[in-house]
């Protein structure tokens, strides 16, 4: 034995320098692959000290400071040269791969000695991992920008990152207030549409048994109707104050450069725009228009049926099997089918005189309606609109039908509005769009019981578009100047 280990050490001291020079490269290498390790992790000021794995697959990375600003104070800025002692916190950082990454920072707690300094000791910091944060802020960033741009919910960001809701909501605040917080581009022309919050809310009196609403809280969306601005803002209520209060906060120029504001026949949304924007023209919404014609075929419907049969309607009354076609524009039923509809009618006698009549009236004014241009068409003549509101309000005035004098009111009374909208061709359609894209985040969201944060997930949602087209140039796009 001692023969052999005396052979062992000759051949040793034989061979010292490939020894030397192993040993050497051996450490070269080890230094190379943390290298290698410090730049595959990418965490700015921290430097990869060994990995380990877990019993579950997981990896434990164990990081040293390698920043020699993380020695500052950080209220007089001078770097410390006196170690107070160690310290090891466990920040989380952005999942790799399938299997979980545990981050290990062994750093140092440093003495400040100037004089002047109120602050003893402070351990070290680095802007990728912030003081007293569990968090590296490019987690912080990703969970932000996912929950950003994916539309996805908080609490599915949460859980993906290992982090709390509240983690996950300040994350996506902190992404998107800076830029919604930016000023609103000039627009010129505005529209005002309502959207419901939530459910409305009824309660049943104990003494008439009889249900009322409790709780009816809306949103007044105020959006960019005619180009890439989106949803400019979300006040609560669709009252004549607050939307006029939230005009008046607005710059004055901003103000000025609205020439048109579109709007559905509603006296507080004109109320606000009068008060607010005495410059700007009403715009009624053609859609709103068509759908209170329909309203008004089916309430005669209802009416004659009711004092003619003694009841409503039935599935083997011709005015009941037709409901569907008096709703649909002529021109989209095929000659059998309005056909069948006006033969069937005709034959109840007065009951569907009547109801044709009406059906006529509301027909008439679709196509008054239809007169206003569209991409590729010009402004109608306004002796053309004269001839078809006369034709419109001649066959109005021959039927006793309180329904259809009560519609011919109404479009007297907005007609101003409704001559600009004839003769611009500008809708409220921008508006009827977010607020699908408003209850489609509240889905997402799984509901909202903040108002706030309703307000901000909808505004983030309805300015992609504007988003984009300031991302591509570096000027206002000409729509919106």
């Amino acid at each position: 034995m001692t023969s052999v280990i005396m052979a062992v050490v000759k051949a040793v001291h034989g061979h010292e320098g490939e020894v030397t020079g192993l040993v050497q490269r051996t450490h070269a290498r080890g230094r190379a692959g943390q290298r290698s390790a410090t730049l595959l992790l990418g965490i700015e000021g921290l430097a990869v000290a060994s990995v380990d794995l877990e019993e579950g697959g997981g990896r434990v990375v164990a990081v040293v400071t390698d920043e020699l600003g993380a020695a500052a104070c950080p209220d007089c800025g001078v770097i410390s040269t006196s170690v107070k002692g160690r310290a090891t916190t466990r920040p989380r950082d952005v999942p790799y791969g399938e299997a979980p990454i545990r981050l290990v920072w062994h750093k140092t707690r440093w003495r400040c000695r100037e004089q002047a300094c109120p602050r003893g000791s402070f351990t070290e910091s680095l802007p990728s991992v912030p003081a007293r944060s569990r968090l590296t802020t490019r987690l912080r960033v990703e969970c932000g920008e996912r929950i950003a741009t994916d539309a996805s919910c908080v609490q599915a960001a949460a859980d993906r990152y290992r982090v709390s809701w509240p983690v996950a909501h300040a994350a996506y605040v902190t992404r998107v207030d800076a830029q919604l917080a930016t000023p609103l581009p000039l627009v010129a022309v505005l529209g005002i549409d309502e959207t419901r919050r939530g459910k409305p809310v009824w309660a049943q009196d104990p003494l008439t048994c009889r249900w009322r609403i409790v709780t009816d809280r809306w949103l007044t969306g105020i959006v960019d109707a005619a180009g890439t601005g989106g949803l400019l803002g979300h006040v609560d209520g669709r009252t004549a104050a607050t939307v006029a209060d939230w005009l008046r906060e607005q710059p004055q120029g901003w103000r000025e450069a609205i020439t048109h504001v579109c709007i559905d026949l509603s006296a507080s949304y004109a109320k606000a725009v009068t008060d607010a924007l005495p410059g700007a023209v009403l715009v009624a919404d053609r859609f709103h228009l068509v759908r209170l014609g329909n309203e008004m075929v089916t309430d005669v419907r209802q009416r004659v049926t009711r004092a003619d049969r003694g009841r409503r309607g039935g599935k083997h009354d011709p005015e009941w099997a037709s409901r569907r076609r008096l709703l649909t524009a002529h021109e989209r039923l095929s000659p059998d089918s309005f056909a069948r509809m006006w033969n069937g009618l005709i034959d109840q006698g007065d009951l569907g005189i009547e109801i044709l009549h009406a059906y006529a009236v509301k027909e008439n004014l679709r196509q008054l309606l239809a007169l206003a241009p569209t991409p590729g068409t010009s402004v109608p003549d306004r002796s053309v609109i004269s001839h078809r509101l006369w034709r419109f309000l001649d066959l109005a005035a021959a039927t006793d039908s309180p329904e259809v004098h009560r519609l011919v009111a109404t479009i007297e009374v907005w007609w101003p509005a409704i001559e600009a909208s004839l003769l611009t061709g500008y809708t409220n359609a921008r508006s009827e769009g977010y607020n699908r894209l408003a209850k489609h985040q509240g889905r997402n969201a799984f509901g909202f019981r903040n108002t706030d944060n309703q307000r901000r997930r909808i505004r983030w949602a309805c300015t992609r578009q504007h988003r984009r087209a300031s991302a591509t140039t570096n000027e206002m796009p000409a729509q919106v100047r």
